[in-house]
């Protein structure tokens, strides 16, 4: 009768061979239901949650993904106090974007103590031409922050015999348009709206240049009844959420 076969922590060769081959299959099971997770993950439709964070992150972004054109139309609509409907047209765009060159002074510790990221601006004159709005977009990480800073800022403010409305907007003037003449000295009105990130500011006066100092009697705000809607607009336009397409690079589902 011949030795015992040799063996390894008390098991046979044959008996390793069936461990092997039991522990391979355990790996091929663990890997097959991995892979089936992974599947299922990427196939499936996105969850509610999922679709209003991607529809979220497409209106944060919207400042920098759309084109200037889009964020400030060649015209936009008001109704002035005829009752009819009229157009602004616009005159140019601001290409600087820094926080602290679109606003006063007064107002920059504030948007920037919120995170402000952008202000965006752009000035628009009435069909008459009579009246010059600038139209400036205040971008922030998220609504919350915006919401914040938008409860600290200046409201509405008309002339009141007391000088350029301050703090505020400031004033974009194009040489060759009728807003040529459009500085901070001729700010007569200021208004303030908000939509998602973004708090939407406008400052107006009159084309002619007229110092808001040489109007020495406070009027209602109907000269300058359309820049509300035109702050309105714009800000409506950028934070109107779209139904996200989790198939397009421009969304992140």
């Amino acid at each position: 009768m011949g030795p015992p076969p040799p063996t390894v922590l008390g098991l046979r060769g044959r008996q390793w061979m069936v461990v092997a081959i039991v522990v391979a299959f355990c790996y091929l099971v663990a890997s097959g239901i991995s892979l089936t997770g992974a599947w299922a993950t990427l196939n499936r439709e996105p969850t509610n949650a999922e679709l209003q964070q991607a529809a979220n992150k497409e209106v944060a972004r919207r400042w920098q993904a759309w084109p200037a054109s889009r964020i400030f139309p060649e015209r936009i609509s008001y109704r002035p106090v005829t009752g009819h409907s009229e157009y602004a047209t616009r005159m140019g765009i601001v290409p600087d974007t820094a926080c602290a060159q679109g606003v006063d002074t007064e107002m920059v510790t504030t948007i920037g103590r919120h995170g402000c990221r952008a202000v965006l601006r752009a000035t628009y004159v009435d069909q008459l031409q009579g009246i010059v709005t600038t139209v400036g977009v205040v971008v922030f990480p998220d609504p919350w922050r915006a919401d914040r800073a938008y409860k600290e800022l200046p409201g509405a403010q008309g002339p009141d015999g007391t000088g350029t409305v301050r703090p505020a907007l400031h004033a974009a003037a194009f040489p060759g348009t009728a807003a040529a003449r459009f500085t901070d000295e001729a700010r007569q009105d200021r208004t303030i709206d908000r939509g998602g990130p973004y708090v939407v500011l406008t400052t107006s006066g009159q084309t002619d240049g007229r110092p808001a100092a040489a109007i020495k009697k406070k009027r209602p705000g109907e000269p300058f009844v359309g820049a509300p809607q035109l702050g309105h607009a714009v800000a409506r336009s950028l934070s109107a959420k779209a139904l996200p397409d989790c198939d397009s690079p421009e969304w992140e589902c």
